[in-house]
């Protein structure tokens, strides 16, 4: 899977879904340091990536415009970590595989995985 990784998550991250055998790449990287939680989800789309973010507000953004892409990741840890966010991210994932490609919002929390179908 290709995933787009939020600025406030670690570059470890990417690296660390890398390793496991996806692509992954921070907005950073992408010359997206400083863009809008909108014109990341735009590129996502364009690129038919998985945005994994902290931010609840960018579920608020794929239910506003009744959006069935871009599938969202959502973190909701206590310890952020990034070897526990990678942890986490390494489980969830491959729960959610099928979800994420038809086009979801997961919600990853610390002692469960929720999973809401786009569009919401």
């Amino acid at each position: 899977m290709k995933f787009l990784i939020d600025m406030a998550l670690s570059p470890r991250t990417a690296e660390f879904l890398n390793s496991i055998g996806h692509e992954a790449v921070r907005a950073d990287r992408v010359g997206m340091a400083r863009a809008k939680d909108s014109e990341i989800l735009e590129y996502a789309i364009s690129q038919n990536m998985v945005f994994i973010t902290s931010d609840l507000g960018v579920g608020q953004i794929l239910a506003f415009t009744m959006s069935k892409k871009p599938s969202i990741i959502v973190l909701r840890l206590k310890n952020p970590s990034p070897d526990h966010v990678n942890s986490v991210l390494h489980s969830a994932i491959s729960q959610v595989e099928d979800s994420l490609k038809k086009g979801s919002i997961i919600i990853v929390e610390d002692k469960r995985v929720r999973i809401r179908e786009l569009p919401i």
